[in-house]
């Protein structure tokens, strides 16, 4: 067995359970990869300004148990976290390595991103949400996504298996990073080796819409389907609908595959600040002072738009399959069904966009938490709303 084999299948193993290994990716994905920028645009970076708020007192619940912030980080392996309340900044820290420069890979929140690109588009009247998938990318005909329409894929609405495989969450991750990073295939593999190869691999096991199953196929798929819609990678849409739009002090940036396709599932980095500049343009209505960057009724609509004949209560992907269904899910946003109206994007390892109108609020976290039936979850959103609530209560 070579070195290069030992190496690839300890990557693969060594997974999830290691926060400094996690952090190495979370970080550094564009020194270890093929990558592409997410252009920040000509104009001056938007101005945030600071009104600090002493929150590091503030009580949490833990398992009922109370904590404080620096117990949440130390849980959630916390690399970055800002808050804003009304427009400025109250709260930030950067930890690890990490700083207010350092783009931090965003995970699976990046599927929200797609998603808002999607909605806009749509309510432009440049893609119709009933089309199936295949009308856009004709290739896809006769597989699980192609046949899905539009709507379909937005709510993770597919039920699909992979190379005649069973499906299984877990091993399908892991199969999309061996598709995607080189370096994580196991020994003997002998899979795709780019997105679109995979997605030609999979296969509808039931009827579309029937039943919310979170898959990074119904994302790469919308994000091929906005690359032939407007003829833009999906960095350089990404650049010109919203990045050079929102007033970000840095460039962004995907990984590739091989095939030098963004990897729009989660493959996106990105500093804390200028998340959260997206988040508030959100928070604001779609809106940048006043220019409107998304339209207002796509921005206002994420948490009441769940169409019907689609979950309104889903799980959410690491909750245990017993726990209660109470989180929604719409145009690839979770919803957690507060009285606030919040919503958030979501991503491995406690990567958190997290905007709630009603409180005024928007928090960005990066983590490198471990993932491990050993290790509690940090509630984040539990602190989030926390947060959220004092502020209001006391400014």
């Amino acid at each position: 067995m070579t070195d290069l084999t030992r190496l690839g299948d300890l990557l693969w193993t060594r997974g999830y359970t290691d926060p400094a290994w996690i952090r190495r990716f979370t970080s550094a994905g564009r020194e270890l990869t093929p990558s592409r920028r997410v252009w920040r645009g000509p104009e001056p970076a938007q101005v945030l300004h600071d009104r600090p708020a002493d929150l590091d007192a503030l009580d949490i619940e833990l398992g009922g148990t109370a904590i404080k912030l620096e117990d949440l980080f130390a849980a959630a392996q916390t690399d970055a976290f800002l808050v804003m309340h009304r427009g400025a900044v109250v709260y930030e820290t950067y930890r690890h390595g990490t700083e207010a420069h350092t783009p931090h890979f965003n995970a699976s929140a990046a599927k929200s991103y797609i998603g808002l690109m999607v909605a806009a588009l749509a309510h432009q009247g440049l893609l119709d949400r009933s089309s199936p998938a295949a009308a856009y990318v004709p290739e896809l005909a006769g597989t699980a996504f192609g046949d899905a329409t539009i709507e379909d894929l937005l709510h993770m609405g597919t039920q699909v298996a992979y190379a005649g495989r069973p499906f299984d969450k877990v091993i399908e991750a892991q199969r999309y990073y061996a598709v995607i990073a080189p370096p994580l295939r196991p020994f003997g593999y002998n899979g795709p080796t780019t997105i679109r190869e995979h997605l030609l691999t999979a296969r509808a096991t039931g009827r579309p819409g029937a039943e919310f199953r979170y898959e990074n196929g119904n994302v790469e798929t919308l994000a091929e389907v906005l690359r032939r819609v407007t003829g833009l990678t999906t960095s350089a849409l990404l650049s010109e609908m919203i990045w050079s739009k929102i007033g970000a002090e840095e460039d962004a940036y995907y990984i590739l595959d091989g095939d030098g396709v963004e990897a729009a599932c989660g493959g996106f980095s990105a500093t804390a600040r200028d998340v959260a500049r997206l988040g508030e343009m959100l928070r604001c209505g779609g809106a940048v002072g006043d220019r409107q960057i998304v339209p207002e009724e796509v921005a206002t609509t994420i948490t009441s738009g769940v169409p019907d004949g689609y979950p309104r209560r889903v799980r959410f992907p690491a909750a245990p399959p017993d726990s209660p269904a109470t989180l929604s899910y719409h145009d690839l946003w979770w919803i957690p069904n507060d009285p606030y109206g919040s919503y958030l994007a979501s991503g491995i390892h406690g990567q958190r966009l997290f905007v709630s109108p009603g409180l005024d609020l928007v928090v960005v976290h990066f983590g490198s938490q471990v993932i491990s039936p050993d290790v509690q979850v940090a509630p984040l959103v539990q602190a989030f709303l926390r947060i959220g609530t004092h502020l209001g209560s006391t400014r």
